[in-house]
């Protein structure tokens, strides 16, 4: 059974998290608090944690900080204010797999967890598939077996989620790929899930490998279609 820590000191949320969540199946802990929910995160070793931004104690940017320099791949779901996109901007740079804007719906949220899980589940479990060992495109070089970009000679910091997006416009070597196949690939939404998911993470890409972000060379938008990658 599937283990799910929510961070959230909301009580009322967290309670209907947790009640929602364990209908799914789910074995769920809730933690009130930023050292309280890091602690557990260290010990139980969730399946997938969900972080609310704003924490007593220690705040959500502080404690998904702390588990990425540890190491911890978790799928992290980052909970977000309305309107606050810098949170999910330096949420996403910081390492979190995806964000729900409150108020989110129930269906929504459950769609997420569901997908990151079974993304969480295909990536430790398929076997390692044949790839070049060094992919380029402009001055940027992709060295797959450790999972490392450089960009002229040096080394640039991407997040699992960004990573596994580049490489997905990598494979299609130019073909044009929609946003609902990005979401279905990297994420492992269905359809159904609308999401600006796939726009924000292109935008970090971008911030990191492109010279000019009004006028990128290489990750380039299709209108009405998707994005493509440039060689």
């Amino acid at each position: 059974m599937k283990h799910v820590l929510v961070i959230e000191d909301n009580r009322d949320l967290a309670y209907g998290l947790r009640n929602n969540l364990e209908i799914e199946g789910y074995t769920v802990d809730v933690a009130e608090d930023g050292p309280n929910g890091l602690l557990r995160a260290r010990t139980s070793t969730p399946d997938l944690i969900i972080l609310d931004l704003m924490l007593p104690g220690m705040d959500g940017f502080r404690v998904l900080r702390a588990l990425r320099e540890e190491g911890r791949r978790t799928p992290v779901l980052i909970l977000t204010a309305r309107g606050e996109e810098a949170d999910k901007v330096r949420g996403l740079r910081l390492g979190a797999d995806d964000y729900v804007t409150k108020p989110f719906g129930v269906l929504e949220l459950l769609a997420r967890v569901e997908a990151l899980m079974r993304r969480a589940t295909v990536m430790t479990s398929a076997p390692e598939t044949e790839q070049p060992l060094v992919e380029r495109f402009g001055d940027v070089e992709v060295h797959c077996a450790s999972r490392t970009v450089l960009r002229r000679g040096q080394p640039v910091t991407l997040t699992p989620k960004e990573y596994e997006l580049m490489l997905a416009l990598i494979r299609r070597r130019g073909a044009v790929a929609s946003r609902v196949e990005l979401l279905t690939e990297v994420w492992g939404y269905s359809a159904a899930v609308l999401s600006r998911t796939v726009d924000t993470h292109v935008a970090e890409l971008r911030r990191k490998l492109e010279d000019d972000l009004q006028a990128p060379r290489h990750i380039l938008t299709v209108r009405k279609a998707g994005y493509r990658l440039q060689v």
